[in-house]
């Protein structure tokens, strides 16, 4: 959104640097290519603004969802850790030392499952940034393409006369 407004205040100071200088007498044709240029140009910015906004939302949603992953994995090893201490605490006097290493082993086992969660939650949402990045970036070469291709138009216009 930030992009958009910076746009329309780009525009208008051009706009109103434009109409203070002192510039020939348009022609028709050339007063047409510019209104064509014009509305060509915003909306090109509004679709940049659009695609920004989708790809933006796409990105959080991402982002809550490997959140959640990682909630959920966490909260996983923590009720694993849990049922093998209670089993710890439960263990015959000679049995503790054998419970005891497998809740320690168990411990391990989860914290690894946890890791692993976490490094696919986050290469997830790495590749959705980066998709998202993609998409803002061709939108705005559409963008500067579509405003050099109505510059064109208005030069072409402007040199016919």
């Amino acid at each position: 959104m930030s992009k958009l407004l910076a746009a329309l205040i780009a525009s208008l100071f051009a706009t109103v640097a434009m109409a203070q200088a002192s510039a020939p007498v348009a022609t028709p044709a050339v007063t047409k290519a510019e209104a064509k240029a014009d509305k060509s140009d915003a909306k090109a910015a509004n679709s940049e603004a659009k695609t920004d906004a989708k790809a933006d939302q796409k990105v959080s949603k991402a982002q809550a969802k490997a959140d959640k992953k990682k909630a959920t994995a966490a909260n996983d090893a923590d009720k694993d850790k849990s049922k093998a201490q209670a089993k710890v605490d439960k263990a015959d006097p000679d049995d503790k030392a054998k419970q005891s290493a497998k809740a320690e082993k168990t411990d391990a086992k989860a914290d690894a499952s946890v890791a692993k969660a976490d490094v696919k939650a986050d290469t997830k949402v790495a590749k959705v940034k980066a998709d998202a990045h993609a998409d803002k970036t061709k939108a705005a070469i559409k963008t500067d393409k579509t405003k050099a291709d109505g510059q064109a138009d208005v030069d072409k216009a402007a040199a016919k006369n």
